[in-house]
């Protein structure tokens, strides 16, 4: 998996942190930090889709640039509803 194999490239901008804490609720003070761990973990898939990787893992999906490895941002999965 390209993604992984380059996990120490990965990086954001002050305001990726700001959106990424902000979506997804989160309380640490590395954001990079805590991304790599959710994109290292076993549970998480991984596709390419374009020009930017989504991975999705615990009840999120992780957008990273595929050229620049920043990450753009991350969300909450969207429960649907039938």
């Amino acid at each position: 998996m390209e993604l992984l194999s380059r996990i120490a490239e990965l990086h954001t901008t002050e305001l990726g942190a700001i959106r990424i804490k902000r979506n997804l609720s989160l309380d640490c003070d590395d954001v990079v930090a805590w991304c790599k761990e959710q994109l290292c973990s076993p549970e998480a898939l991984i596709e390419r889709k374009g020009k930017n990787w989504y991975a999705t893992v615990n009840g999120c999906i992780i957008t990273v640039n595929a050229y620049s490895y920043t990450i753009i941002t991350a969300h909450k999965l969207k429960i649907k509803e039938h």
